[in-house]
């Protein structure tokens, strides 16, 4: 401790300088911490989904529609409890920068599947099973735009069109859901298929997603592979994933954000120990005559040389 003094003078020598070095060294680290929590956000999302879940696109690409006549096929594999389907419907809100993830679903089923991630008053749920026109939804949405139960919203959609030429579609709120822990965003708009398909003009009969829920998660590989097996030499051909997996290989179309985030932290800090390096040495080379008084005191090249790293160490600890 009685070395204490001599290491603050030299850390408070020069006070801009250590103020400066003091900051970059406290900025790495936010910087450090601020990158590790996106993958580790990621992470968790990742394993909140439920591990019995699996989810069956097109081979080709994620938009391709597959047929609804593979749901007996589906439904029939040892293994699946429970089989919902859902149709991407590419709308906006008055605006095309107002884009709406909106959602045609196979009510019933689609509540069931996902059924320990929904909240959703039986009311509403009821609600839409019995509204042609219904739309359940997400909480967020709702605060979004203001919207509540009662309103008839128009959604206008540049692809999907009604059978008679018109781009607009007026569905009417009878619920709104919320997601439990952190499955996801409760930000899209839920209509009934049956409905939707129907009145649109094309690709009538299709779909875009299968959800199975499955008795065994540890099965979901081999479920997967019954199901895909059906469609193998089919005009539409699937691939089959548990939800989990899916929403990896959807951040992996990204890239590697880890070896990225690494990437980006280990250039800091390599940047940071030269940045550290550089500032003491400086502050050596301008202090040599007072080292040279320290020494003619008595003090070995050790305690000088420990002297000069307690105050990189002091900074850096500090910061």
């Amino acid at each position: 401790m009685k070395l204490l003094p001599l290491v603050w003078a030299g850390l408070w020598r020069k006070r801009a300088r250590t103020v400066l070095t003091l900051f970059s060294v406290a900025v790495a680290f936010v910087l450090f911490g601020s990158l590790h929590s996106v993958t580790g956000s990621l992470d968790n999302v990742i394993q909140s989904i439920d591990a019995d879940r699996l989810r069956t696109v097109s081979r080709v690409n994620l938009l391709e529609p597959i047929p609804l006549a593979y749901l007996p096929q589906i439904e029939s594999v040892k293994g699946v409890e429970k089989v919902a389907y859902y149709s991407i419907v590419f709308g906006y809100y008055q605006e095309p920068s107002n884009s709406i993830g909106v959602g045609a679903i196979s009510a019933e089923r689609f509540f069931d599947a996902f059924s320990k991630d929904l909240v959703l008053p039986e009311e509403q749920r009821a609600a839409m099973l019995h509204t042609r026109t219904g739309a359940v939804i997400g909480k967020d949405l709702a605060e979004k735009y203001g919207w509540k139960i009662g309103d008839r919203v128009p959604i206008r959609s540049a692809r999907d069109v009604r059978k008679d030429g018109a781009a607009e579609w007026t569905f009417d709120v009878v619920g709104i859901y919320s997601i439990k822990g952190d499955a996801g965003d409760a930000d899209e708009f839920w209509i009934n298929y049956d409905y939707f398909d129907e009145e649109r003009a094309a690709q009538n009969g299709t779909v875009n997603f299968y959800f199975e829920r499955i008795a065994d998660p540890s099965r979901a590989a081999d479920v997967s592979a019954s199901i895909d097996a059906l469609f193998l030499n089919s005009t539409s051909p699937t691939q089959t994933q548990s939800d989990k997996e899916w929403v990896r290989a959807q951040i992996n179309q990204i890239g590697d954000i880890k070896f990225f985030v690494n990437a980006i932290v280990g250039a800091v800090l390599f940047a940071l120990l030269f940045l550290t390096g550089n500032t003491m040495m400086q502050s050596v080379r301008e202090r040599i005559p007072e080292l040279a008084v320290l020494k003619t005191y008595g003090y070995g090249d050790g305690l000088v040389i420990s002297l000069v790293c307690a105050e990189a160490l002091l900074l850096c600890v500090t910061a």
